[in-house]
């Protein structure tokens, strides 16, 4: 289902217990939502604690709200509070490993730490989630590797040819 302004629906998911009591702006978020404009129209955003049965009924209210493209950040590495990967896997049908390795592949040209990254994408039904990390740097440079083909993932989903 495509936004009103034509486009994708999108989400926009900022997963920090800092963030969400406040106590740190959500950059992340904001960078995400800058980098999507061109794809369509951010519907729903939103700062959750790392909360695994949270993030998962976020997740859950937006595929069944019909959004096309979730992006969440924050969560995805080895901390004991970092669930987002276990979140997402709860809800997805299919992963998708190539977006991930993309990024990883990616963040390992800049950083060793890159191998720590658990970060999962998978399809939901006609949606397509894509977790990223949690700092903006982080957030820009391996979204600027998926945006690419989140339309064309978008199109095929929704029965489009290749």
């Amino acid at each position: 289902m495509s936004s009103p302004n034509g486009g994708l629906r999108i989400g926009v998911l900022t997963i920090s217990d800092s963030s969400s009591r406040g106590e740190r702006e959500d950059l992340s978020g904001q960078v995400i939502v800058d980098m999507v404009a061109d794809l369509g129209e951010v519907t729903e955003r939103r700062v959750v604690p790392d909360d695994e049965a949270t993030i998962a009924a976020t997740l859950r209210e937006w595929v069944d709200a019909g959004l096309d493209f979730i992006a969440t950040t924050g969560g995805t590495g080895i901390s004991p509070r970092d669930v987002t990967p276990e979140a997402t896997l709860a809800i997805i049908e299919r992963e998708i490993p190539g977006l991930g390795e993309a990024m990883r592949a990616m963040s390992l040209e800049k950083t060793p730490m890159a191998m720590l990254s658990r970060a999962v994408c998978g399809t939901c039904g006609r949606t397509l989630i894509v977790n990223l990390p949690g700092s903006p740097k982080a957030v820009r440079e391996c979204l600027e590797v998926v945006l690419p083909v989140v339309a064309h993932a978008q199109h095929i989903m929704a029965g489009g040819g290749h």
